[in-house]
C-alpha cells in the first residue's frame, strides 16, 4: 500500500501528460501537417523510390488546388491505400485521357473532382486507370520532402 501512496499521484500525473500529448499529436496530425513515408516510382524523377513527406491539411480550407500541386490521396483503386500525385486537371479542364496513347481521347473533369498524375507515366497508376479524383479523397497538399533530401517544395508552374 505504501507503494502506491508514495508513486501513484506521480503516475497519474504521467499518464494525464501523455494521454493529452497523444491527443494533441493526433489532431496535429489529423487537421493541421503529419509526414509520411511514399514508396514507388510513379513520381520519379521529382521524388525518389521511397522517402517521407511533409503533408498539409490547412491551406485547401483557404485556397483551391492550382495545377502542378502535388497531393496525397486516398486511391479510388484500393480503398484505405494512400498515392502520392500530382495536380493535372481541376474542375471543368478537358483533360487527354492519356497522352501516350495514339488515338487520344478528352475528358471533362467534373465539379467536385480533381485529374491527377505521376511524373513517371509509363510507371504510375493514377487517373488514367481509375478517372477523376474526388476531391473529398484529398488527405492533403505535399509541401516538403524531409528524407533522403530535405527540400521545400513550389510550384512553379505558370498559369497559360
Amino acid at each position: 500500500m505504501n507503494f502506491f501512496r508514495r508513486y501513484g499521484p506521480s503516475a497519474l500525473k504521467f499518464a494525464k501528460i501523455t494521454f493529452q500529448f497523444g491527443c494533441f499529436a493526433h489532431c496535429f496530425n489529423s487537421y493541421v501537417a503529419e509526414v509520411t513515408w511514399c514508396v514507388g516510382p510513379s513520381m520519379l524523377p521529382s521524388f525518389n523510390m521511397s522517402g517521407i513527406v511533409a503533408v498539409e491539411h490547412i491551406t485547401h480550407h483557404f485556397r483551391d488546388l492550382e495545377i502542378g500541386d502535388v497531393v496525397i490521396c486516398m486511391s479510388p483503386a484500393k480503398p484505405g491505400r494512400s498515392v502520392l500525385k500530382r495536380v493535372i486537371g481541376l474542375p471543368g479542364d478537358n483533360i487527354c485521357e492519356d497522352p501516350t496513347v495514339q488515338d487520344r481521347k478528352y475528358i471533362n473533369v467534373p465539379q467536385g473532382h480533381v485529374w491527377v498524375g505521376g511524373d513517371n507515366l509509363s510507371n504510375s497508376t493514377d487517373s488514367r486507370t481509375y478517372g477523376p479524383v474526388a476531391m473529398g479523397l484529398i488527405k492533403g497538399r505535399v509541401f516538403a520532402k524531409v528524407w533522403p533530401d530535405v527540400e521545400l517544395l513550389k510550384n512553379n508552374l505558370v498559369p497559360v
